[in-house]
């Protein structure tokens, strides 16, 4: 595996992004804006080859959340737009910032708001799961692009 494992609480950042329309495609790259729309970070590929300008992708060689929404829109992580559509309208960079940049319990408050909404939050964990488990069998690499992070 050529990059690090994300933070699992970023497969469901990708799925706001996916559900929101925050993701514009093109041929080779992709504009993801984050929760807020303040930044918009620039997703590149050559055949297996990625990079992008978000922090976790660019400083840490970790998939980022705008790297998992590509790779669900390209189809090559699983997406069930059901599960994507409970995570429409999260202020992730809002609730982030509340919780310390804590993703893990940024995620548990909004798995929290799903299940009181009456979500099979144990469904969601499952489906996220599986986007993890799919992404550590991942045959691509991740390098850091010419573009750096938005400020």
């Amino acid at each position: 595996m050529a990059f690090k494992m994300p933070k699992k609480e970023k497969i469901y950042e990708a799925y706001s992004a996916v559900s929101d329309g925050r993701v514009s495609m093109g041929d080779s790259s992709a504009q993801v804006l984050s929760s807020d729309k303040s930044k918009a970070y620039t997703v590149t590929w050559d055949g297996d080859t990625y990079s992008s300008n978000d922090n976790s992708t660019y400083w840490q060689g970790a998939l980022g959340y705008p790297v998992i929404a590509v790779l669900m829109l390209r189809g090559i992580l699983p997406l069930d737009r059901g599960t994507a559509e409970l995570f429409r309208d999260v202020p992730w960079k809002e609730l982030n910032a509340m919780y310390r940049n804590d993703y893990a319990k940024a995620a548990e408050s909004v798995l929290g708001v799903l299940e009181g909404r009456g979500a099979d939050v144990g469904a969601v964990r499952a489906e996220a799961d599986a986007v993890y488990d799919a992404i550590g069998r991942l045959d691509i690499s991740v390098r850091r692009g010419s573009l750096r992070p938005p400020v």
